[in-house]
């Protein structure tokens, strides 16, 4: 929610004020992307019409949540150097490519897999919960990152329409902080550890 909140206060800033000086960031604010590593891990199975333990789909939630975390980091390194004017070479933009479709890979293994297979009593509701939320989230963000890319461009150019803030924001769908307490508070009550949502402390 970190990036939605910030992307919705610049959307805010922006339409406020169209015309402000541009400032350069400093090359010590722009993150180096050699420092950024492409998590090698998202979840996967080949298990279909199968019947899951308690034990291994507390396993697969922490294994699909904490890869999406970890690629929403890379991903969101690699925008702050886009959003600070920085180019991307071909090497990087292959690789925030890959990150993305990482991303939407990883989504899609774990929507297979609650969809295809027998889930423990309890599990399949909440399992969906997430699946739409994790998955809502990162194709809302794209499309958030899409718009911020136009504003701007418009703003360099010197020229700014009004963005309807409403209608941006009705295409959250499941991404809100209600539906988030929901999935903290079941992964709390089946004792799941993940890093997603800020959660990388141990109990």
């Amino acid at each position: 929610m970190r990036r939605i909140f910030y992307s919705f206060f610049i959307i805010f800033v922006l339409s406020a004020c169209s015309q402000e000086e541009n400032i350069d960031a400093t090359e010590d604010e722009i993150p180096l992307t050699k420092n950024i590593e492409i998590p090698s891990t998202i979840f996967t199975s080949e298990k279909n019409n199968s019947l899951i333990d308690e034990e291994e789909m507390k396993l697969s939630i922490k294994i699909y949540l904490d890869s999406s975390e970890e690629l929403y980091n890379a991903s969101d390194l690699f925008q702050e150097i886009i959003d600070a004017g920085q180019e991307l070479n071909k090497t990087e933009l292959e690789e925030f490519d890959k990150i993305n479709k990482l991303l939407k890979e990883n989504d899609e293994n774990f929507s297979n897999y609650i969809l295809n297979n027998t889930l423990p009593e309890g599990y399949q509701e909440e399992s969906e919960r997430i699946s739409h939320y994790i998955t809502a989230l990162n194709q809302y963000l794209h499309e958030l990152n899409e718009i911020l890319d136009n504003i701007v461009d418009n703003v360099s150019e010197g020229s700014f329409s009004e963005i309807d803030i409403e209608s941006i924001i009705d295409k959250s769908g499941v991404v809100n902080g209600r539906e988030q307490k929901k999935i903290e508070e079941f992964l709390d009550k089946k004792n799941i550890h993940t890093k997603a949502f800020g959660r990388n402390i141990k109990k």
